[in-house]
């Protein structure tokens, strides 16, 4: 197992990478663009060439694992190793000519993640987690920050695109932006997590977001010493079927919980 995730990590980082500057080169450009579900969310054609990318160098490597990708689906293989990526996470920025975006692998075994890598084409930055080997930025170890100094928070929130104006998602997104320093959505969740896990952010607040975006990011940061539990504050792994979680600094829990549950009640 140690030597196949030893593997993975190279395959991993390097797909990843030459997917994330794929669509670095291509950003500002014309392409064409699509629509998928009955939400209308984007999907270009660099998500296609991206997704390629990562698809076909870990089918070179690993022909018997199973894939499970945004844009292609599963690839019906059956396999105690379970590859899910997100070739693009943040379309629609890109799309727009936002540079907020992208690309996403998490490696599983048996349902348990062991390896996630992120890359952020437009900055340079590649974050890389394994199971109990931590969290590292450009191959510097991160971990979690408690910001004692700053009163009030900032926070990511997630929100899963079945969601929409749905009126406990709307009123307790405005109590937390109300209540906190800030609230940053930035339509594209992985980057969020990484802020997480870097200390850029107090906590992330995901509102039944699953997804090929969700478990990287949650690896990235228990990884990085921080912990991931839902509303009533029991332990979650972002394998529920329906995640509404809650992300922090271990000493952070209670005064998110709070925040949470005061929000959830001017429903």
């Amino acid at each position: 197992m140690e030597n196949i995730i030893e593997k993975a990590s190279i395959i991993a980082k390097e797909a990843v990478i030459e997917a994330g500057n794929l669509a670095k080169s291509k950003f500002g450009q014309t392409y064409e663009v699509d629509y998928k579900g009955v939400n209308e969310d984007l999907v270009t054609e660099i998500d296609i060439m991206a997704e390629a990318i990562i698809v076909s160098a870990i089918n070179k490597h690993f022909p018997t694992h199973k894939i499970q990708s945004e844009e292609m689906g599963a690839n019906g293989k059956d396999s105690d190793w379970l590859w899910q990526i997100d070739p693009l996470d943040g379309t629609n920025n890109f799309a727009i000519g936002l540079p907020v975006f992208s690309s996403s692998i998490v490696l599983l075994h048996k349902n348990i993640p062991v390896l996630a890598v992120i890359y952020e084409p437009m900055i340079n930055r590649l974050f890389f987690s394994t199971l109990n080997g931590g969290t590292y930025c450009n191959d510097k170890s991160i971990e979690m920050k408690d910001n004692e100094k700053s009163k009030k928070l900032s926070v990511g929130w997630i929100q899963g695109h079945e969601v929409q104006n749905d009126k406990k998602a709307v009123n307790l997104r405005q109590y937390i932006d109300l209540n906190c320093k800030r609230m940053i959505r930035l339509w594209a969740p992985t980057i969020q997590w990484c802020m997480l896990a870097n200390g850029d952010l107090d906590g992330v607040i995901l509102y039944n977001s699953p997804g090929e975006d969700l478990l990287p990011g949650i690896l990235m940061v228990k990884e990085a010493g921080g912990i991931v539990i839902d509303y009533e504050g029991n332990d979650a792994t972002g394998l529920e079927e329906f995640p509404y979680l809650i992300a922090c600094h271990p000493n952070k829990k209670e005064i998110l919980m709070d925040l949470v549950n005061e929000g959830l009640k001017t429903i």
